[in-house]
């Protein structure tokens, strides 16, 4: 079993089964450590599906960072590497924005009576990642029409390398995962934020859950939503 592997960056720290048919694979955002781990998860799940943290708009242009002929992919972190590892034809993308998720995310906000501030700000917190996801489109016509590849974020740098010890690039994992912990730890989530991201995990699960009809489903996310994205499931269980 992968969560039993000797290879610290396959630590069950950042791997969950919350059913027989999903696993969940918790990840740092283009860290070495993190897109080995999907390499290895994907190729030894060899899912149905694909779940990936991502707005459907967007997936089209991991999609084309995946065809690269290097492995992993220059471009695209471990999205594009998941991707490129996967023999299945089916890849989702289950985050936000999406019709769903904005459906999800007024019915919560309306049922809880948000203040209009929070209101706007989450409006305003849409919106911010809608345009984004259009950029997403916008960069694939492009990369599609012609042999230009453009990063839309610019890709995090880490103090360890895919050439380091998979020691070395675990330890360095942890630290980031440390860190990042430690600074939400120590701000005041606004009511807007708390909105976003418990409406994010629940759509993200409830995508999660309709994919298992389709057969056995990895999932890719970003480690902050691991644990709540698996109680969701959990919950769909019981």
């Amino acid at each position: 079993m992968t969560e039993n592997s000797p290879d610290p960056r396959l630590s069950g720290e950042f791997l969950r089964r919350p059913t027989s048919d999903v696993t969940l694979v918790g990840v740092v955002h283009d860290h070495p450590a993190s897109i080995y781990r999907v390499q290895h998860v994907v190729t030894d799940r060899d899912p149905d599906v694909l779940a990936l943290e991502l707005p459907p708009t967007a997936l089209p242009l991991f999609e084309t960072y995946a065809q690269d002929d290097r492995t992993p992919p220059v471009f695209g972190g471990e999205m594009s590497a998941a991707i490129q590892s996967a023999t299945t034809d089916r890849t989702v993308g289950i985050d936000g924005p999406s019709v769903g998720f904005v459906r999800k995310l007024l019915r919560t906000l309306r049922r809880d009576r948000a203040s209009l501030s929070t209101v706007r700000s989450v409006v305003r917190g849409v919106l911010t990642s809608t345009k984004k996801a259009a950029l997403c489109r916008v960069a694939d016509a492009v990369a599609t029409r012609t042999s230009l590849r453009v990063e839309v974020d610019a890709p995090v740098v880490y103090d360890s390398t895919r050439s380091d010890e998979p020691a070395r690039q675990a330890a360095n994992e942890e630290r980031q995962v440390g860190r990042a912990e430690s600074i939400l730890d120590a701000l005041v989530p606004t009511n807007a934020a708390d909105y976003r991201d418990s409406t994010r995990e629940t759509h993200m699960a409830d995508r999660i859950e309709t994919l298992r009809d389709e057969g056995s489903v990895v999932a890719v996310v970003g480690y902050a939503h691991l644990d709540p994205v698996a109680e969701r499931l959990d919950d769909h269980e019981e």
